[in-house]
């Protein structure tokens, strides 16, 4: 149920209501726009007396969502949120490039791939420190100490981590980690949704191997029903009949499908989507093109003899080229 009210409801008025249905055993979602302030209620509403509601005289309206994700859904927050990670900033008309390898494999390979992405325009650097992989014999990551080499690279460039937690186990290795990812395969794990909505870092939430939007934002909705609001949302390509020439399926429809669903930022990983380097760029420039608040994009500083996923891995001077070409389309798109 969403309550909308008045322009120029006074606060005392306004947190007496919110007190009150508190009181009913509703969780009450707030949020204040430049013009009106919607309330947002969460929980068995079925009882909720709406004529009462809508008869008081800061109210402009009441209605019922038949929605299941309440917290994430553009009704009960309707402006853009904007999510904030150290001195960068993604949703909202902040667009954000989040660039990086695929596995950190020494220091002098991250912190030489995070100085050449933020020099062509990365606000991210990301880099897998735990790696799920399909075989047990593949590369599986450093592990604590790709985080520690994270944290070098981070102090050299200044740019803002993002790496993905495999295990709910190990979150306090991620105490100094900016941006938590959440990967596809962990996109259900509901026990570590759950625990990381008890924290305050801002999550990256990528959509299933096989994910409906709906249960995308249902994932989602576990996280900021824990109390954390931070979740980025990110397509990164699903399983359908084609295997053959692309590693996965890019969906871009639902990036503007997300965005009328949901308030949340929305990334696009073009990456993982197409797992070919070549495809990656155009890819990338629809993704811009159809409205995408940030691209993940994977870049290493010698793809041929990466330890994961070089194949579909930029170098840092075809980052520079395909960010260049994003930009402007970007540019365009705000001209």
């Amino acid at each position: 149920m969403i309550a909308v009210l008045k322009p120029g409801a006074s606060p005392e008025r306004t947190q007496h209501l919110i007190h009150w249905l508190e009181e009913q055993n509703l969780g009450v979602h707030v949020s204040q726009g430049e013009y009106q302030t919607v309330l947002g209620l969460i929980g068995n509403t079925a009882k909720v007396d709406m004529e009462m509601i809508q008869s008081l005289d800061i109210v402009e309206s009441v209605t019922r969502v038949s929605d299941p994700f309440k917290a994430v859904n553009r009704k009960f927050h309707p402006e853009d949120s904007v999510i904030q990670a150290g001195p960068a900033a993604i949703g909202g008309g902040h667009f954000a490039l989040i660039a990086g390898p695929c596995s950190v494999e020494t220091e002098e390979q991250i912190t030489y791939v995070a100085q050449q992405v933020k020099k062509a325009g990365a606000a991210f650097l990301r880099g897998g420190a735990f790696k799920p992989r399909t075989s047990p014999y593949d590369f599986q990551g450093l592990g604590e100490e790709g985080i520690r080499l994270l944290l070098e690279a981070k102090k050299a460039t200044g740019l803002p981590i993002v790496t993905e937690l495999m295990d709910i186990r190990n979150l306090p290795l991620f105490e100094q980690v900016d941006v938590i990812q959440v990967g596809a395969r962990n996109t259900q794990n509901f026990d570590m949704l759950k625990e990381l909505g008890k924290t305050d870092k801002p999550i990256l939430l990528k959509r299933g191997l096989a994910g409906t939007i709906k249960e995308l934002l249902m994932s989602a909705e576990y996280i900021m029903a824990s109390g954390n609001e931070k979740v980025i949302l990110c397509e990164r390509g699903i399983r359908t009949y084609e295997s053959t020439y692309t590693r996965n399926t890019l969906d871009l429809s639902v990036v503007p499908v997300l965005k009328g669903l949901t308030h949340l930022p929305v990334v696009v990983d073009p990456s993982h989507a197409t797992g070919h380097a070549h495809l990656v760029e155009p890819m990338a420039m629809a993704a811009a093109a159809a409205g995408a608040d940030g691209i993940m994009i994977e870049v290493h500083n010698d793809p041929p003899h990466a330890l994961c996923d070089g194949a579909q891995s930029l170098t840092p001077e075809q980052f520079a080229h395909t960010a260049g070409k994003i930009f402007r389309i970007r540019e365009a798109m705000e001209g």
